[in-house]
């Protein structure tokens, strides 16, 4: 089942259970969706890699804002965005452990025989294709910091 019929099925659900926090984050990720399929150049159908880059787009905007709000003491607006984040996150591809991302960095490093920070844009590349909505981006680029330091 498509990402767009999966969204449909969850908003259906989260209207009847009048659940107002689901149904905003999956109003939003349905909005982007479309924004998507509208933009120029974008064909009718996204590919699955595009789906998941949008979906880790819209979490990242929450969480960034949630740590706004906290930071700002603001808990009741941070509260509403981490749990649309957890909403979103539902229709992302399982997360790495850190421990399974680190091995994953040092194989890349083994293979491209990386020896400093010299090489952690080369890294860096390897890292997030192979990796790509499977961990986040500031998750890789710290244990590679860590590796090749």
């Amino acid at each position: 089942m498509s990402l767009q019929s999966n969204i449909m099925t969850e908003m259906k659900a989260a209207m009847k259970a009048k659940d107002q926090v689901a149904l905003e984050a999956l109003r939003a990720v349905k909005s982007a969706l479309l924004l998507a399929k509208t933009e120029a150049g974008a064909g009718d159908e996204l590919s699955e890699d595009e789906e998941i880059k949008l979906l880790q787009k819209l979490v990242k905007q929450r969480k960034d804002s949630a740590a706004i709000f906290i930071e700002q003491g603001r808990e009741d607006l941070a509260e509403p965005e981490l749990a649309q984040a957890a909403v979103i996150e539902k229709f992302l591809p399982e997360q790495l452990s850190t421990d399974e991302i680190a091995k994953i960095v040092d194989d890349i490093i083994a293979k491209t025989g990386a020896e400093g920070m010299k090489d952690m844009g080369k890294v860096m590349g390897m890292a997030s294709k192979e990796m790509a909505g499977k961990a986040d981006g500031k998750a890789i680029s710290t244990i590679v910091k860590q590796k090749l330091a």
